[in-house]
C-alpha cells in the first residue's frame, strides 16, 4: 500500500515522503496512529501544495532575514539561567531559547534553522552566535548570566 508520511517514522520514512509499505503495517500501525495516510491522487496533490507552501514560507523568511541581517549584526542578547557553583548551566541553552529571547529583547524574528549552534550552551559567559542565510553570514553576541 502506498502511503504519505505525516510524521517522521524511524527507519521507515520521513515526513512528506511517499512510500510503499505492507498493507497490514499501514492499516494496523501507521494510519491509526496518524503517522501516515493512504496515498490517493487527491492526497498526493495536497502534499504537493503543502510542500510548495512550505518552500514559499522559507523563501519569505530568508528574504526578511536577509534585509535584517545588518540590523542583527552587533546586537547583544542577555539570557539568565540557573547554574551550579562552577558556572555550569543545569540545562543547556538551545536554538529555541535563543530565538524566543531574540523576539522578546530585540524584536527580531529569526528561524531556528538559520542559527548555527553545534551544541547547546552549558556555561556562563559571552558567545558569538553566527547566523547563515544563503551565502551571507552575520552574528550577534549572547551573554549568559547566572540567576
Amino acid at each position: 500500500m502506498k502511503v504519505i508520511f505525516l510524521q517522521d517514522v524511524p527507519r521507515v520514512g520521513k515526513r512528506h515522503d511517499t512510500k510503499e509499505v505492507n498493507d497490514g503495517y499501514a492499516m494496523n500501525f501507521l494510519i491509526p496512529r496518524k503517522l501516515a495516510e493512504v496515498a490517493t491522487p487527491k492526497t498526493i496533490a495536497e502534499l504537493e501544495k503543502r510542500k510548495k507552501n512550505i518552500e514559499i514560507e522559507r523563501e519569505v523568511q530568508e528574504d526578511l532575514l536577509m534585509k535584517n541581517l545588518e540590523e542583527i549584526k552587533g546586537k547583544v542578547l542577555n539570557i539568565k539561567a540557573k547554574t551550579d557553583e562552577k558556572g555550569h548551566l543545569f540545562s543547556g541553552i538551545h536554538k529555541k531559547e535563543i530565538v524566543e529571547e531574540m523576539k522578546k529583547q530585540n524584536h527580531a524574528d529569526i528561524a531556528e534553522e538559520f542559527i548555527v549552534l553545534e551544541k547547546p550552551i552549558k556555561e556562563v559567559g559571552e558567545f558569538e552566535i553566527p547566523i547563515v542565510v544563503r551565502d551571507k553570514k552575520s552574528s550577534f553576541k549572547l551573554i549568559v548570566e547566572r540567576i
